[in-house]
């Protein structure tokens, strides 16, 4: 049906602006919307796939016979009044668009595929008997992994596509070296980058035919800080015992904010939480204090936190956990006859994720491999996403400089996805110049091209994806079938709660803040609070910093409040300072603060940023340097959320409600494996999932407005690394992928993302970056 009845007005989906659907959406949900036949109670459907429409709420009732908004109120055709000969332009609603109607836009399949051709392999000749048995055991290997397993001597590159079976190659040369080559465990290294790929390799190689358990416990398997901190242990114990580990963020973080208050940083506005990442990133790329030339006020004032901070820890003997690899490479560095015997004892190395090694953990293995040069290293230069941690891929994509021998195998089947995604995320990939050739054959039709959506924002966005997960479980697809993937957190929130007030079970990340609770949106919260309770306690020492106060005002106000008779709030008014403009502003802000409550949610969020000064503070503040996720960026997100309440009460009530839904979500995923997954794009790597469905594929987003700039200022790295993120996010589909493209993003217009344009019939065109 086309026409339904909201607030005894007649609306009708050919006048409705895409603006207005979200509104309608929810009037349905609440039983706001009636049928304009037989005035039962309908919803609004936004899918992915099928128009929108109005269906009665209730399934036993079928849809009345459609009519048109004319018929309904038995008005002739025409839209137009005529008055005193001339003709003028009939009144409409407050639902309808005065001028241009925004169109829904129909969903698209990516309809530029090449052919795909069954890859029959024909029967391998394997090098070993030994192949044959694990071949007979389930563990199958094409040509390129049954070469990348039997080439065990000297420097062996191992480019691993996505899907392409890594693990069963890592496990398969293991295996082929304890018994094939008969190598003493002892000399063999496996490096992983979580404990968790460790364990799961070496579970899996027990069950590898004449693989012995004790065999496996003799082989050095683990992550780098694993590996290493138990040479240094072994070496220095007294130095390096876990007591004088520094292994909790609060601990780091309060010799930081000690440091800091020598050189007047305020807790609260200064991103000590960035600072500490910066200090990580030093370090792994093996820059000491004395290497580091700030280029900004923010590096310099960091610069100063990290001296400080070494100092502290070398004054009381303590130890972090970048200094474990930092330690162990000194060590060998300062020891030629140590490093010569951990050069005999180690003779092979096999490294998993290649591309997402750092400077720190290179130099180690360089060192360590120095004799015998017998290197496996196994990454995929198309899925290094870490940069922001110190990795580098140019140490895989240069791999033949520090080892001039090296063979390189190119693992390019891959066994996960269907062909039409296979052939899409190839195109996507092309584009970037700084990678190896290579490109990516899939096993498998699935017959389902990917798919284009595009949602008017991110609200609708949520509203489409749900409707269609709805529909897919309904007709008996598994919760667990699903991902919903994102650039960042803070692009999680309309999904999240639109997901919390369906019946859908769904998991988050353990150590994911509420959108709510962040910093900023809690403080802009808090001058809301202020407004309807002068005398909020909580709420009033959450503003105090970006009025540019000290926590200690609070003892002040309190005594004010009581000598001068009045609210928290106005006793702001009579505060004293250094500085009478300051006064003044204060007696303005006060006034400012009061005006909130009579506002709509949108409105208010406004007056705090422009009238009480919010974004001025925040252009002083540390985090404003954060180049993923500003604070800034967090209040837009905040006023989209803000259109859809019409009181600030009823806002301040859905954010306490979806930050307790956020605790509970979290409490109850840990008993369910039948869930759908909420990630961003960097904790799914590795993953795979029947059908994912990709947030915000518009600039801004996915690419970040950080590689956009960094672009404009001659540096395309960052911008290479946005569509490597891109195309992570595309391989972790099986069946089904469907990427979102919404016409605004965080209220503003928004243009699809350029990456997209890879994807587009012209296949001799060339992509821009």
């Amino acid at each position: 049906m086309e026409t339904a009845i909201y607030q005894n007005q007649t609306i009708s989906l050919d006048r409705l602006d895409r603006s207005e659907y979200q509104k309608i959406y929810l009037a349905g949900k609440n039983g706001e919307l009636l049928c304009s036949v037989c005035r039962e109670s309908v919803r609004f459907y936004i899918g992915i796939q099928d128009s929108p429409h109005f269906s009665h709420a209730h399934s036993t009732i079928p849809d009345c016979p459609e009519q048109t908004m004319q018929e309904v109120n038995n008005e002739p055709k025409q839209n137009h009044n005529e008055m005193n000969g001339f003709r003028l332009p009939k009144g409409r609603s407050i639902l309808e668009a005065p001028e241009k109607v925004q169109a829904f836009k129909t969903a698209k399949s990516l309809d530029y595929q090449v052919p795909f051709q069954n890859n029959e392999t024909n029967t391998i000749e394997y090098p070993s008997p030994y192949l044959q048995q694990l071949a007979k055991s389930g563990v199958v290997l094409d040509e390129e992994q049954a070469a990348a397993v039997s080439e065990t001597e000297g420097a062996l590159l191992v480019l691993a596509g996505a899907g392409s079976g890594k693990t069963r190659v890592l496990t398969a040369r293991t295996a082929y070296m304890l018994e094939v080559k008969k190598i003493d465990p002892r000399n063999i290294m496996l490096v992983t980058f979580t404990s968790k790929a460790a364990s799961e390799m070496k579970n899996r190689l027990l069950t590898y035919p004449q693989i012995k358990k004790e065999a496996i416990n003799k082989l050095v398997t683990g992550t780098f800080h694993s590996i290493f901190y138990r040479i240094l242990m072994f070496h220095s114990r007294e130095n390096w015992n876990s007591e004088r580990l520094l292994n909790k963020d609060w601990q780091r973080d309060k010799i930081l904010k000690n440091a800091g208050k020598e050189i007047g940083l305020s807790e609260k506005e200064f991103a000590y939480d960035l600072a500490l990442q910066q200090i990580g990133f030093w370090k792994n790329s093996l820059l000491f204090p004395e290497d580091i030339h700030p280029e900004s006020e923010w590096e310099k004032q960091t610069l100063y936190l990290y001296k400080k901070y070494e100092d502290y820890k070398l004054a009381e003997r303590l130890f972090d956990f970048d200094d474990m690899l930092i330690g162990c490479y000194q060590l060998l560095k300062s020891a030629p006859e140590l490093l010569e015997q951990y050069q005999n004892r180690f003779q092979y190395f096999l490294i998993d994720e290649f591309q997402d090694i750092n400077k720190v953990q290179y130099e180690l293995i360089k060192l360590l491999s120095g004799k015998y040069k017998n290197v496996c290293a196994v990454g995929d230069d198309d899925q290094a996403i870490y940069s922001f941690r110190g990795s580098d891929p140019s140490y895989l994509l240069e791999f033949e400089k520090d080892f001039p021998f090296a063979k390189v195998i190119i693992l390019a089947e891959n066994y996960r996805s269907s062909h039409e995604i296979v052939t899409a995320a190839n195109q996507m990939i092309a584009a970037n110049t700084k990678r190896r050739l290579k490109k990516m054959k899939a096993q498998y039709t699935h017959g389902a091209a990917p798919i284009l959506f595009f949602p008017y924002d991110e609200e609708e966005e949520a509203t489409m994806i749900v409707t269609d997960l709805q529909e897919k479980i309904a007709q008996g697809a598994a919760p667990s079938d699903f991902a919903i993937l994102y650039r960042t957190n803070a692009g999680a929130r309309a999904i999240f709660e639109r997901l919390a007030s369906s019946n859908l079970p769904f998991r988050i990340e353990q150590d994911v803040e509420a959108f709510y609770d962040r910093r900023i949106v809690k403080s802009i919260l808090s001058f809301l609070k202020l407004s309807l309770n002068e005398d909020d306690q909580t709420a009033l020492s959450d503003v105090l910093p970006y009025l540019f106060l000290k926590q200690s005002v609070l003892r002040d106000l309190k005594a004010m409040s009581i000598l001068q008779d009045c609210s928290n709030l106005e006793a702001l008014s009579y505060i004293k300072t250094a500085h009478s403009f300051q006064e003044k502003k204060l007696k303005k802000a006060v006034i400012a603060i009061r005006k909130l409550k009579q506002l709509s949610p949108l409105s208010a969020i406004e007056m705090i940023e422009k009238d009480i000064g919010f974004l001025d503070f925040l252009k002083k503040r540390g985090n404003e340097s954060n180049k993923i996720e500003k604070g800034s960026d967090d209040i837009k997100d905040l006023k989209v959320a803000a259109k859809n309440f019409n009181s600030i009460e009823s806002l301040l009530a859905h954010a306490e409600h979806m930050s307790a839904m956020n605790k509970e979500i979290k409490n109850l995923s840990k008993h369910f494996t039948e869930t759908i997954t909420l990630s961003t794009i960097h904790r799914a790597k590795g993953l795979e999932y029947q059908t994912v469905y990709v947030l915000g594929a518009v600039d801004g987003s996915l690419p970040h407005d950080f590689a956009l700039e960094s672009y404009r200022n001659g540096d395309y790295s960052a911008l290479e690394e946005e569509r490597r993120l891109f195309y992570v996010a595309m391989t972790r589909a099986k069946e089904q992928l469907f990427i979102s493209i919404p016409s605004n993003r965080r209220g503003k217009k928004a243009n699809r993302s350029r990456f997209l344009a890879a994807l587009s019939k012209k296949r001799n065109r060339p992509a821009s970056l």
